[in-house]
């Protein structure tokens, strides 16, 4: 399972546990206030969804070749106020449970934690959870008018084309072939090593 964490130690990236479901209902909750929905909508931003979502990962170890991938941002710092870890934003790949080899890739950051860099550090983890499972792209959707969200998804290396009036489809390269290849053999051979 790969876990990343900020330089400083604050962050954590890592796949949805069975845990998380009321964390990550609390983030849903947010998002919906401020009318976040409106922009992120691959399901239903409930409590039922969070639940259901946070149970299908029973055993966070288990990578199915077809299981698309849930994971959450954790917020590590400690102050007297929060004692705990906080999921401060969620995302997904999702495709390969339908048999594509490109995955969707989305994200959502909770509103009050926007402009920390969560979003880069986020979809840099994602995209390497995406390399892992030997996709050589990722593909996303984003409202025209989101031009944070655009502006970040270029620097990314998104190229865009026209989905709808109202929405870009973005695709990057994640990874080559060749890469795919070293990378899976070399990581082999430490393990046997």
């Amino acid at each position: 399972m790969l876990v990343t964490t900020s330089h400083d130690g604050t962050l954590l990236c890592r796949r949805l546990a069975k845990a998380d479901g009321s964390g990550l209902a609390s983030l849903f909750a947010s998002l919906c206030e401020h009318n976040d929905h409106r922009l992120f909508h691959p399901h239903p931003l409930t409590a039922e969804t969070a639940d259901a979502l946070a149970g299908q990962h029973v055993s966070p170890h288990t990578v199915l070749a077809n299981r698309d991938e849930y994971h959450v941002v954790l917020d590590c710092t400690r102050s007297s106020e929060e004692p705990r870890q906080r999921i401060v934003a969620y995302g997904m790949l999702r495709g390969w449970a339908e048999g594509f080899d490109v995955p969707s890739l989305g994200i959502a950051v909770h509103p009050q934690q926007r402009g920390r860099g969560i979003a880069r550090q986020f979809m840099q983890h994602l995209h390497r959870v995406a390399i892992g499972r030997g996709a050589e792209q990722v593909r996303l959707k984003v409202y025209r008018h989101n031009l944070a969200a655009v502006a970040l998804y270029e620097s990314l290396g998104y190229t865009f084309t026209p989905h709808s009036d109202a929405e870009w489809l973005g695709v990057a390269t994640v990874a080559t072939r060749a890469r795919l290849f070293f990378d899976h053999s070399s990581s082999a051979r430490s393990r046997v090593a």
